[in-house]
């Protein structure tokens, strides 16, 4: 039998020293065994990596910034639809989802699929809502708090005491031991994220991350814990090893179970010396690690796939134990022609 042949666009082409999930994402789909993926590629910045890696898109588009709102995004994605006849969107970046769940309806009037979390699941795991989160379905969360101006910082000191962490609501976290360094990081994030900032509690551990794949009616159809092996200086992960942990996996199942989780997503954890799992956040797509889960026998990006156009998708039930991932810069020749074209044309 023929396998079938999707056209995929997909997001998140920044390979670079704070990754987004594309380039690992575009892997996956490249080696799925159940039908043949046509990847475009949807970048912001002319310089993304991804834009010049040949073997993995076929062609790529700019799209706007997720600050111009939805309106401007549809009409960008349907002009990319006319000229490729797009079956799925698959976006990767946090900051974007908002708009791409709003135009789930829009887009399924021009035959494209998503599979993205609903905006409910969306806005009550973010990172202001979390511990009314762990409230509601019964998993522990570090107390946190919203805040607008650095004035509330010293409110917050007896609450939370140093260090603590400051975050940004969509991306980047640091830990504050004074007040000055607080300031500092609240006033670091805002300039490039927005308010509000969070505050959280601190709490000393051993990091971990799982990804998974829910399947909307609360089943799990993909978890792959890991531990991380290398940080970089942003907190990203640039080693990571599978490991068997059957807390890990629990959890996930009872996080799919209780919010019927719809989508790729990733949790990121902290095991506190009691040998108790604390939820630092819920990042709801794939995270830029997803390969490892591709290469220890869970295509998640696959999996997902299919479940966005309605195919049959059996659960996962094993993957391999102590494979590392280590992630590495690597050096692209490219035309300057190239670069130009996307620059000036926004395609290539």
């Amino acid at each position: 039998m023929d396998k079938k042949n999707y056209t995929i666009a997909l997001s998140g082409l920044n390979a670079i020293d704070n990754p987004g999930p594309g380039v690992a994402v575009a892997r996956g789909l490249k080696e799925a065994k159940s039908f043949n993926a046509r990847l475009i590629g949807l970048s912001y910045e002319s310089l993304e990596p991804g834009i010049y890696m040949r073997e993995l898109f076929d062609k790529i588009y700019q799209i706007p910034y997720p600050s111009e709102g939805k309106e401007v995004l549809k009409a960008r994605m349907t002009y990319i639809n006319q000229q490729e006849d797009l079956d799925l969107i698959i976006p990767n970046f946090d900051a974007e989802l908002y708009s791409f769940i709003k135009l789930e309806n829009d887009f399924a009037k021009m035959n494209i699929k998503t599979y993205l979390p609903t905006i409910n699941q969306f806005e009550e795991r973010h990172k202001v809502n979390l511990p009314e989160f762990g409230k509601n379905y019964n998993i522990e969360v570090p107390a946190s708090k919203a805040i607008f101006n650095t004035s509330e910082l010293k409110s917050l000191e007896s609450e939370f005491k140093y260090p603590m962490v400051i975050k940004g609501k969509f991306y980047d976290a640091y830990i504050a031991n004074n007040m000055e360094q607080a300031k500092v990081f609240f006033n670091k994030i805002n300039i490039k994220w927005g308010l509000p900032i969070v505050v959280q509690k601190f709490i000393s551990g051993d990091e971990y991350n799982i990804t998974g794949l829910g399947d909307g009616k609360g089943n799990t159809i993909a978890a792959v814990p890991m531990r991380k092996q290398y940080i970089t200086d942003k907190g990203k992960a640039w080693g990571g090893i599978s490991i068997d942990n059957k807390e890990m996996i629990d959890l996930t199942k009872h996080f799919i179970s209780q919010t019927k989780w719809r989508g790729g997503f990733e949790l990121e954890l902290i095991k506190t010396n009691d040998g108790k799992f604390h939820l630092l956040e819920i990042n709801p797509r794939m995270p830029a690690w997803i390969y490892l889960a591709v290469g220890v026998g869970q295509n998640i990006p696959e999996a997902l796939t299919n479940l966005a156009m309605g195919n049959k998708v059996q659960a996962f039930e094993k993957y391999d134990i102590g494979k590392m991932f280590v992630r590495y810069a690597y050096d692209m020749i490219v035309d300057l022609d190239d670069f130009q074209k996307i620059s000036s044309t926004g395609e290539l």
